[in-house]
């Protein structure tokens, strides 16, 4: 007959316990390292978190953006010649007057075109003296040849009468008394003749005088355009002003109509700013801007809007009051803050790195711990260039971090960490 041991079914029943026991353990290690294993919440710190809180009042929609400082009232000075680079007696920010100097050009075959036509002009006005001359001494021959045919025309007349009288008396001939009168009808002609050359001599030696006279007068025009034209090659500022250019170098070949040189009044002075094709659309002439010339601020109006569109930009100009900020000059680059529009009550928060206008755009925002930040979606409005307006997604009070935070997109949420 067999019999049972008790202590074998005991060990047995006790290797089983441990089993369990150990699968167990084993489940639940293998839970925690599971656990482990799960993403854990990224860090950004504090100090390189942009963390700002939503507001409610009024909202100024401004445009901010760069330009520089011009004058107003430029003068363009060009070359009136062709010609070469002798001398650049001015540099860029020389004050000048009406009769500087700025550039002397030099060009002999204009000086030898002068001097030419100083010759013809000489010439010309000894022609004109030479035919009034002749004018005058062709027509005293023609007064004295019509006072001539006069005087035979008197003489031939009272010869008549006489020989009609004589005729009369029987003391001459018919004939005689004939040819006494055809002879004074001939010279009746004669003299009638020569006083219609005479009137015509009057009249051809003023049409022959102004035909010398004009020729004069053109080549006298001719030797001022020539002079103006040497005096313009010592090219003058002709006006008060600062010398803003010259982009020029001795021995520099230049053509006629060629900008030599770029002189400006000091003042008014105007702003010209560059502002984004996107954002010009919002601006219009009448409103209000702040120059900021990085010495003082300033308030102007835009008075203009250039309807050309350069490189993505578009070119605003902005009047200024007469006194500036000490250090004010043209070409000083100054910033600008153009007010668009103003929103009397609206939610908003500093404006998020590339978050467009009326759109959504994806925000952390802080828990109360102050710690934690959930990924939340935030409808956006209007927006300035330093905030934009909330239109759905946070209320008054929310604190979110408006910093890059792509580097994040996969998760949820944020630990802030001091």
């Amino acid at each position: 007959m067999d019999i049972v041991r008790v202590d074998v079914a005991q060990r047995k029943r006790q290797k089983i316990a441990l089993q369990v026991a150990f699968v167990c353990i084993a489940v639940s290690v293998a839970a925690v390292a599971w656990s482990r294993l799960r993403p854990a919440s990224p860090k950004l710190s504090r100090s390189q978190a942009w963390i700002d809180t939503v507001r409610r009042g009024p909202l100024a929609i401004q445009v901010h953006a760069s330009g520089v400082l011009a004058p107003e009232d430029v003068q363009w000075i060009a070359a009136a010649t062709d010609g070469r680079v002798e001398r650049v007696l001015v540099l860029a920010g020389t004050v000048v007057q009406p009769e500087t100097v700025l550039v002397e050009i030099q060009n002999p075959e204009l000086q030898q075109a002068a001097t030419d036509a100083q010759l013809q002009l000489r010439a010309a006005e000894a022609e004109l003296q030479n035919r009034r001359s002749q004018v005058q001494s062709a027509l005293l021959a023609q007064q004295a040849a019509a006072a001539a045919a006069r005087a035979d025309h008197e003489e031939s007349r009272l010869r008549a009468a006489a020989d009609e009288d004589l005729a009369k008396a029987g003391l001459i001939s018919p004939l005689t008394l004939q040819f006494s009168r055809g002879r004074e009808k001939q010279l009746a002609v004669r003299a009638d003749v020569e006083d219609q050359r005479l009137r015509l001599a009057r009249a051809n030696a003023g049409a022959d005088v102004a035909a010398a006279v004009a020729r004069v007068d053109q080549i006298r025009a001719l030797v001022a355009l020539k002079r103006q034209q040497c005096d313009a090659l010592r090219v003058r500022a002709g006006r008060a002003g600062v010398v803003q250019e010259v982009p020029l170098e001795a021995g520099q070949r230049v053509a006629a109509g060629a900008v030599l040189a770029r002189v400006a009044a000091p003042e008014p002075l105007k702003a010209v700013i560059q502002v984004s094709e996107v954002q010009a659309s919002q601006i219009a002439t009448g409103q209000q801007a702040e120059i900021d010339t990085h010495n003082g601020i300033v308030t102007g109006r835009v008075v203009r809007i250039d309807p050309a569109v350069r490189n993505g930009s578009v070119t605003i100009d902005v009047a200024l009051p007469q006194s500036l900020p000490p250090g004010a000059r043209p070409d000083l680059s100054v910033d600008a803050t153009i007010d668009v529009a103003r929103i009397a009550d609206a939610i908003y928060v500093g404006r998020p790195v590339q978050a467009a206008p009326n759109s959504s755009v994806a925000l952390f925002k802080l828990l109360p711990d102050g710690v934690t930040a959930v990924r939340t979606n935030v409808r956006v409005g209007r927006a300035s260039f330093n905030a934009i307006e909330i239109t759905g997604g946070l209320a008054p009070g929310d604190r979110v971090v408006l910093s890059d935070t792509s580097a994040f997109d996969r998760f949820d949420r944020l630990t802030i960490a001091d």
